[in-house]
């Protein structure tokens, strides 16, 4: 695993062979982050990694200027890695670690994000509710990006607040913003 961009950019790490995460590419990552570049300002920006994982994305959010993020995570060795990654990095006071469900958290969430990235198993049965409670639960600030990561089985464009797909292979990129009335 290795962060592409910013101020740690080339940094590699290695996470434990027994996670259960499953890490976005680099090429599907350093996409990710290119169309970004054009829809956010990431510099200072409030992030949330829901399904964690291994940290990946937030530590790419951090190295390209990100003021925080929330990462939840169920996994206790992922949690492990993680903090033990931020720390390498000196990151750990700009990440705050949930352990729990994301579901849960998504539930009785009462902050707002620039960002949010979710990255779920791609088996993941419920996978359609996560950008319902997005947005229900009014997670995304004004002019906030919300990007789902998903398999071309799933499709999101018929969603209202859907603004556009970028597939790289098996991983798929659904991008979400605030619709004005």
């Amino acid at each position: 695993m290795r962060i592409v961009g910013g101020e740690f950019g080339g940094r590699r790490f290695s996470p434990p062979a027994s996670t259960p995460a499953r890490p976005t590419t680099e090429v599907a990552k350093e996409g990710l982050f290119n169309i970004l570049n054009n829809m956010i300002d990431i510099e200072d920006a409030q992030c949330c990694d829901i399904f964690g994982g291994t940290g990946s994305i937030s530590y790419e959010l951090i190295s390209r200027g990100a003021a925080h993020s929330t990462l939840i995570e169920r996994d206790q060795g992922n949690i492990t890695f993680i903090k033990k990654t931020a720390t390498t990095l000196g990151i750990l006071d700009k990440l705050h670690i949930i352990k729990g469900d994301v579901f849960q958290f998504m539930k009785r969430s009462t902050e707002q994000y620039d960002f949010i990235f979710a990255g779920p198993p791609y088996a993941l049965e419920n996978i359609d509710d996560i950008p319902m409670l997005v947005f229900e639960k009014n997670m995304l600030a004004e002019d906030g990006v919300f990007v789902l990561e998903h398999t071309p089985r799933n499709d999101y464009q018929q969603h209202p607040n859907f603004k556009r797909m970028k597939n790289y292979g098996t991983t798929v990129f659904s991008f979400f913003m605030l619709t004005s009335e």
